[in-house]
């Protein structure tokens, strides 16, 4: 089975014996992040007042409860029905508060982005080569991350340096019960080494330890920003065929953002391709729309920018953005090789950008935070349909 999944049903039957007990927990006075009565505290998460929060592996709720009551606006998502149970039961009807039962990733990959995302122990149950894709692109552009993670356990046994699930136990409380539970206990180096690779930044790594002598556990509280400016990456390290290329971008611009589809590789991408022996820009444009996003325009309704010359390795690579005005249909994956069609915020767009999309994207607006490597924009002074 599944270790994400097993230790899912774990925490589900955790759940359960919590509903059948119902013990008297407290509301959140002080904020620990995995030993009690130790710091940090919530004074890591920073002025919360009128920030959308997610809490990754929210159980009963008391945390997100405890922000909500400062002024935010606080979404806990716990993929166990019966934890999802518990919090909807104690909080009904908080203001500014609510639960999500769901797959955190799926959950992640659907949401508007979060200005902070927060876990109290949550975030290790989770596979980070799964999870940490969705969740950088869950954040918004300058947008936090807090989470703390078991660093080495009771009886001593220390951190991994290989990104492998390892078997802890979960006591049921009250009882002799346990059950073994799969966690990702990592190395600080390696987990730093994860986030950098998906575009996030570690700014603080705290020790947090048991003060018992006989208590071996050590947590760290993992303090991690994702940078204002969107980085751009190429599909693969290999350029193009050594050949002339000319392609297009196409620019679908309205209330809610930009369109993107996600590659098979996984970059974010404008739709646009090649330009066809005869096409116009703008005629290459409504066609590419068209084929592989579902989506009906017109070239009476484009607007062809400009040009972006580009070199990649030899190969001298023309882009053209187009802007279209106005269009028809819902989009849909029509190619095998993109899709995930969806309308990104200007200020909160997705990474990695394919580097022709971040080119052409600057060119239409260039005060867009996105990095990407060199190319000269020559615009049309009069923009037609070239």
């Amino acid at each position: 089975m599944d270790v994400e999944k097993q230790t899912a049903e774990i925490w589900t039957t955790y759940g359960a014996h919590q509903l059948t007990v119902r013990p008297d927990l407290p509301e959140i006075e002080r904020w620990d992040w995995g030993v009690t009565d130790t710091g940090p505290g919530i004074e890591s998460l920073g002025d919360v007042e009128g920030l959308r929060i997610l809490d990754l592996g929210s159980g009963v709720g008391r945390h997100a409860a405890r922000l909500a009551a400062l002024g935010a606006d606080v979404t806990g998502v716990d993929a166990s029905p019966t934890q999802h149970e518990r919090a909807v039961t104690r909080y009904p009807n908080t203001p500014g508060l609510r639960f999500v039962c769901a797959d955190a990733v799926a959950h992640l990959k659907d949401a508007a982005p979060y200005d902070l995302i927060y876990s109290v122990n949550g975030l290790p149950f989770l596979d980070p080569n799964r999870l940490l894709p969705a969740l950088a692109n869950a954040i918004r552009p300058g947008g936090r991350l807090v989470f703390s993670a078991l660093h080495t356990n009771s009886p001593g046994a220390g951190p991994s340096t290989a990104v492998a699930p390892r078997p802890e136990i979960l006591r049921l409380p009250g009882t002799d019960q346990t059950h073994p539970v799969h966690m990702w206990v990592l190395t600080t180096q390696l987990w730093e080494d994860l986030l950098v690779e998906h575009g996030l930044t570690l700014e603080r790594a705290t020790a947090i330890d048991a003060p018992q002598p006989d208590n071996q556990a050590s947590y760290r509280l993992y303090e991690v920003r994702r940078p204002q400016r969107v980085p751009s990456r190429q599909r693969t390290g290999t350029p193009p065929p050594p050949r002339a290329f000319v392609g297009v971008g196409v620019i679908i611009h309205g209330p809610d953002g930009v369109l993107l589809g996600q590659y098979r590789r996984g970059t974010f991408e404008l739709p646009g391709g090649s330009v066809e022996p005869g096409e116009t820009f703008a005629e290459a444009a409504v066609r590419e729309l068209h084929e592989e996003a579902g989506i009906v325009a017109d070239v009476a309704d484009t607007v062809v920018l400009g040009t972006l010359l580009a070199r990649v390795g030899d190969i001298v690579r023309v882009t053209v953005p187009v802007l279209v005005t106005r269009w028809s249909g819902v989009p849909q994956q029509c190619e095998e090789a993109i899709g995930s069609w969806r309308v990104w915020p200007l200020d909160a767009l997705p990474q990695p950008l394919f580097v022709p999309s971040a080119q052409c994207l600057t060119a239409w607006d260039p005060t867009l935070l996105i990095d990407h490597s060199p190319a000269s924009f020559q615009a049309y002074t009069d923009p037609g349909h070239a």
